[in-house]
């Protein structure tokens, strides 16, 4: 007689999300899916990678916005620790920036929350299967040319004071936190204006935004 794979060995999966009432929906909706367990649960970067370090699941499916430690860390994290294991993204943010980092991290995978819910066991089914999984409307971004990332058009010292100028900090706080002069910051700030061609903080935020280095 034969076994399909997941009658011979149930899939293990750990989930991350800091949203308790999502991920417990998430859990019902996976926990339908014939041979799939979820075999534990996380709020943050740092418990993830502890929990899946500890438990060896076979995939990591996880949000990308989270307290401390963020998904895209993890996974970055995951991916040189525990290559075996496949990380699997649910993210709200289908912007081609995301899904890169995501992917230049170590992400195989890249679903959206609004999915419906058979794509999620397609996604589960394709990763074990296949080892990768994107949405159709993910992977039509990816095909796209894509705008260049942050990290494309500043040094990594500017995207470091971009995303606290976008987080509202003023340049002592800025200066303080990264131990350099507030003269320092404010020649970083315009240095960052001019080469964005933007003239404001709050273009600077959107920038910030758009390409995924603070949430929304």
């Amino acid at each position: 007689m034969n076994h399909t794979w997941e009658e011979v060995q149930p899939v293990r999966i750990v989930l991350a999300d800091d949203h308790d009432l999502v991920r417990s929906g998430i859990k019902a909706l996976l926990s339908m899916i014939r041979g799939v367990q979820v075999i534990a649960e996380a709020r943050n970067g740092q418990e993830l990678v502890t929990l899946a370090e500890d438990l060896k699941p076979d995939i990591v499916m996880t949000d990308i916005s989270m307290p401390g430690m963020d998904g895209i860390a993890a996974i970055s994290h995951l991916h040189e620790s525990q290559p075996a294991i496949r990380l699997l993204v649910l993210s709200m943010y289908d912007t081609v920036d995301f899904v890169k980092r995501a992917v230049a991290s170590g992400a195989c995978g890249y679903l959206m929350k609004d999915a419906p819910p058979f794509e999620l066991e397609q996604a589960v089914r394709s990763v074990m299967t296949s080892g990768s999984y994107f949405s159709p409307v993910i992977a039509q971004k990816l095909l796209q040319p894509s705008e260049p990332t942050a990290a494309d058009e500043l040094t990594e010292r500017q995207v470091q004071i971009l995303k606290l100028i976008a987080q509202g900090r003023a340049s002592k706080e800025i200066a303080f936190e990264l131990g350099l002069s507030p003269k320092t910051v404010d020649v970083h700030r315009s240095r960052i204006m001019e080469r964005l061609h933007l003239s404001d903080v709050a273009s600077l935020t959107r920038y910030a935004v758009r390409k995924g280095l603070i949430k929304p």
